[in-house]
């Protein structure tokens, strides 16, 4: 069991209560992986933003990031502090997330990316 010692501070209060991280990254034309940003990443990022503003959420940061490393199954989102992962295409897609994680603490189980999945095999 870890003690912590009488010295040692708590952590501060969160300054964001959720940070949602979307993939922006850029790749060459044709890379076989292919990119976020070519997916419209950019976009919904833009949207999400806007739409996180309209509804209030004061205490959520959406950043842009660079590669997650998902490429293939992009365009792609994380949220901290759960760590959930989101694959998405739409707008309508965004606004399921807004709704269903950030405001009411739920899960978009079909937009969900587990951690073992793999994009499909090329034919």
């Amino acid at each position: 069991m870890n003690e912590v010692s009488p010295n040692t501070k708590a952590d501060p209060a969160l300054f964001y209560e959720r940070h949602v991280f979307c993939c922006t990254n850029e790749r060459m034309a044709g890379h076989p992986r292919g990119c976020c940003k070519s997916r419209g990443s950019e976009k919904l990022r833009d949207y999400m933003k806007a739409r996180a503003k309209e509804m209030g959420f004061d205490k959520v940061r959406i950043n842009s990031a660079g590669c997650l490393d998902r490429c293939e199954l992009g365009p792609t989102m994380v949220i901290y502090p759960e760590g959930v992962w989101y694959s998405v295409q739409s707008r309508e897609d965004v606004d399921e997330i807004l709704e269903t994680h950030l405001k009411n603490g739920g899960r978009v189980q079909r937009l969900m990316l587990m951690p073992d999945q793999v994009p499909p095999k090329k034919k």
